[in-house]
């Protein structure tokens, strides 16, 4: 008896949250949806929603309605067929138990002190990037993916991309990613207003998505598949590179067979989210960010001799700049916010669904409609940084030093929320490696047109379409600052430890 009070207390709590639950979605179902264009029957807004050039065309719609609803963007599962290849990818998946718990391993790894680990392996990694640029200048491009994605897969799995040359693990995860940027690009195919278009047979006009499907699948499973086994191996073998797969292959072997079986999924999937996180987020978003950068620093030399010579005071010519000399540095790390910012990596952000009803500034938000965010248009905003167009670097400085009160792009390009970028702090730390070495030894210039004149790539280049956008093939001249500077690069790269973890 003593406990029906208690029992009443939390029948009537629940009851009242039932009701006022209730009380809620009545008053969010009695709200106006958000404005919109003029649709047509049957087809909606699917005018409406562009193929090119979205960014913009997001931003003019905003900039009319506002709140912008747009008929032909409600999610279906039919693009299922096309993303079957990414099921394991815990960033497209609902929030729930498994997306918590890939979550929590993302942190235990990336969080901002973990990444401290890392940084001898990115500073080593960026010393390797100068010589090869020194030896092949012409290539730069290639070597920054080299760059890029030897670090990622040593923290995902332990490979040194060097030491295993029969397998291309750097081209199969980006072809791989090459795939996502097309397959979740919001508005790609038919099928998604038009369900019905799930039925028709791969060979028919109309059907193109199960045919990429096809294709793709394969691709997929081998990113996801071929670096953990390789992780596997070295554990079988007694050879295992301190790593994340090292690490949980390590916890499952403490588990009973049935466990053990189950942890394996888990863990090839949630090491494969990662590493297609970072891939994405880290190696394609750092590369676009590097190419940005050359792009800059050729059509803009002011502000590359003014790094410089900050360099150059706060570093010396005996020595390459590590982190232990970033916050002495505040106008190279204003270089790196304004590549973040110029020409955002992600300049559509993936689209979002909303799980029920919502309510956003008085509008109701239809259980699963597509949330798109604008970051190219965020970035833009004149309200925000003055003279958006325009590359300028100093728009983050005051006074010679960081200036705070403005607004720092990379809580825009990284993602927001709990869909944040998990490998930012990660991703940021290997910019930064890469830049003020490249600025403290490097010479960047533009190449000349046929009249002898230097050609001004940020007029000439254009950025890629696609979830991920990467400026278009270019080139520019890379040499070193002077002879010092060469010899520099190449000493510091003959005492640097291999061993480093």
């Amino acid at each position: 008896m003593g406990d029906l009070p208690t029992l009443i207390i939390i029948v009537v709590a629940v009851l009242a949250a039932l009701l006022v639950r209730a009380r809620w979605f009545r008053r969010v179902a009695a709200l106006p949806l958000p404005p919109s264009p003029p649709g047509y029957p049957i087809i909606g807004n699917l005018l409406d929603v562009p193929k090119r050039d979205m960014e913009p065309a997001f931003r003019d719609l905003n900039a009319k309605y506002g709140t912008c609803l747009l008929e032909a963007m409600y999610i279906t599962d039919v693009v299922c067929d096309l993303r079957t290849g990414w099921t394991w990818l815990f960033s497209v998946n609902g929030y729930g138990p498994q997306w918590r718990k890939t979550r929590r391993l993302f942190h235990e790894y990336m969080h901002p002190n973990a990444v401290l680990r890392y940084r001898p392996l990115q500073e080593r990694e960026a010393c390797k990037y100068l010589l090869r640029v020194v030896e092949d200048p012409k290539n730069f491009l290639h070597h920054g993916r080299h760059l890029f994605g030897a670090i990622t897969i040593r923290v995902g799995y332990g490979i040194d991309v060097d030491e295993h040359k029969d397998t291309d693990y750097l081209g199969i995860a980006e072809t791989a990613m090459a795939t996502f940027s097309l397959a979740f690009l919001p508005g790609k195919y038919l099928v998604e207003p038009f369900p019905i278009l799930r039925f028709l047979p791969s060979f028919m006009p109309g059907a193109g998505f199960k045919r990429e499907a096809a294709e793709w699948y394969p691709i997929v499973r081998k990113m996801r598949d071929l670096p953990w086994e390789a992780a596997m191996s070295a554990l079988r073998e007694g050879s295992p590179v301190p790593s994340m797969a090292s690490g949980l292959l390590e916890r499952m072997s403490h588990l009973d067979e049935e466990a053990a079986v189950e942890q394996e999924e888990w863990s090839k999937n949630a090491i494969a989210s990662a590493y297609a996180a970072w891939t994405d987020c880290y190696t394609l978003q750092t590369l676009s960010t590097l190419q940005t950068f050359y792009i800059a620093m050729a059509s803009f030399p002011q502000f590359q001799k003014r790094a410089q010579a900050e360099l150059d005071t706060v570093v010396g010519p005996h020595r390459l700049p590590t982190f232990a000399d970033k916050d002495n540095l505040p106008y190279v790390t204003a270089v790196i916010k304004e590549c973040f910012r110029w020409r955002p990596v992600v300049p559509l952000a993936l689209v979002h669904y909303s799980i029920e009803e919502d309510e956003y500034h008085g509008y109701r938000i239809p259980a699963r409609s597509a949330v798109v965010c604008n970051p190219w248009a965020y970035v833009r905003d004149p309200r925000i940084y003055q003279d958006p167009e325009a590359f300028n670097p100093e728009r983050f400085l005051k006074d010679g030093r960081l200036d705070h009160n403005v607004q720092d792009p990379a809580t825009i390009v990284f993602g927001y929320g709990r869909r944040i970028c998990p490998g930012r702090y990660f991703a940021e730390g290997s910019v930064y490696a890469a830049v003020s070495r490249i600025l403290h030894t490097m010479s960047i210039e533009a190449p000349l047109d046929e009249h002898g004149q230097p050609i001004c790539l940020a007029d000439r280049v254009k950025m890629t379409h696609g979830v991920i956008s990467y400026p278009e093939p270019f080139d520019c001249v890379i040499k070193p600052r002077s002879p010092e500077a060469e010899m520099l690069i190449r000493t510091s790269c003959s005492e640097d430890d291999p061993t480093a973890a």
